[in-house]
């Protein structure tokens, strides 16, 4: 189906939420792109305030969802473009508010809570004529890209087993909504983390014949229901089996990746640079943006015969590049809404057959 195209000088935006989602991937992101204008900024925390009006004085900061859906509604404000970095329980009813005004939008992941609202989310931008794309961001890293480029050389032979992991040293928690939310409202780190580790595998073996999960908590139940330690392993029906860690309490994080192929192994460490940069104020446009460390550049090859691998540099810009170019011109999104729906049917399968064991 094809959208409606937008023909403003620039694609007016409004970014609903402020938080990490906003503050360091979203605005930055979309002040760099010379494409977008950062029209509004959604955000009710008075420090939060403050940083937006600091940084983007061009943007009209709004207390919330209500006022911004107000502007729009009496033509105070023309709204191309709206970016959700909220809390994945608001995205359904949000998107469907966006869709029925027929505005554009980018949903920060999880996509949704679950799977069921995330297709009636598609559905409604569908019966609008809107674009409707997630931010799986994480398919930019440039240790994934990296990754991609090994496997189109056919460095590793063929890939028998894939190793990926997001792992963190945080035993007092994210110090965010995620600490807080229930399964039911779209918390723990299988949906949080494991969008994300579940769409890279998809992206790189294709679709998943089977999967089964481990899901645990650490903390007091009394808190919340959701996992905070999972692991997944996928069979794809390529063959390949992917095995997917996320943990927000390793005292001792693993591999970033560990690839086995019949020809040769690759591993890496660390996580990709590019939230860090853009948290420590480096721009896209900085010299130093993307660029991974040489002392964590991953290792390809045999046994003790091992080559360290130069690694592609992380561009989370192809993201709103790629937007632009499919809300001017019609070309393809950078993220299908179907296959973030795949990712969350794999999540709701799991958390369907598999309870959180509570330490």
């Amino acid at each position: 189906m094809t959208h409606q195209l937008v023909t403003s000088e620039r694609i007016r935006t409004a970014l609903v939420g402020f938080g990490i989602s906003g503050q360091v991937f979203h605005a930055p992101l979309l002040a760099a792109d010379p494409h977008f204008s950062l029209a509004a900024i959604v955000t009710s925390r008075e420090d939060r305030i403050l940083a937006a009006q600091q940084r983007y004085p061009q943007a009209q900061i709004l207390a919330d969802w209500q006022d911004l859906l107000r502007r729009i509604d009496s033509g105070e404000l023309t709204i191309d473009l709206i970016v959700l970095g909220t809390p994945p329980a608001l995205h359904a009813q949000q998107a469907q508010e966006a869709s029925a005004r027929g505005i554009h939008l980018v949903v920060d992941k999880p996509f949704a809570a679950n799977a069921r609202q995330a297709a009636q989310m598609i559905a409604g931008a569908e019966a609008s004529r809107t674009l409707l794309t997630v931010f799986h961001n994480r398919r930019w890293d440039g240790d994934f890209l990296t990754l991609q480029r090994l496997l189109a050389e056919e460095a590793l032979g063929r890939v028998r087993s894939f190793e990926s992991r997001f792992e963190w040293w945080r035993p007092e928690g994210f110090g965010n909504w995620r600490d807080r939310v229930t399964l039911a409202e779209g918390g723990g780190l299988l949906l949080d983390l494991g969008s994300h580790l579940i769409d890279q595998a998809i992206q790189l073996f294709g679709p998943v014949r089977t999967a089964t999960a481990e899901l645990a908590r650490h903390s007091p139940a009394t808190l919340s229901d959701s996992d905070e330690d999972a692991f997944v392993s996928l069979l794809h029906e390529s063959g390949v089996r992917s095995r997917l860690w996320m943990n927000g309490q390793a005292a001792r994080p693993a591999p970033r990746f560990h690839l086995l192929g019949s020809r040769a192994a690759y591993t890496s460490w660390g996580l990709d640079n590019q939230e860090p940069d853009l948290a420590g104020g480096i721009t896209p446009d900085d010299a130093a943006y993307g660029i991974t460390p040489e002392a964590r550049w991953g290792t390809l090859g045999q046994g003790t015969d091992e080559q360290r691998v130069t690694p592609v540099r992380g561009d989370y810009p192809a993201f709103y590049r790629q937007l632009a170019l499919a809300l001017r011109e019609g070309a393809p999104p950078p993220v299908d809404a179907y296959g973030a729906l795949a990712v969350l049917r794999v999540i709701d399968d799991l958390h369907a057959r598999f309870a959180v064991r509570s330490a």
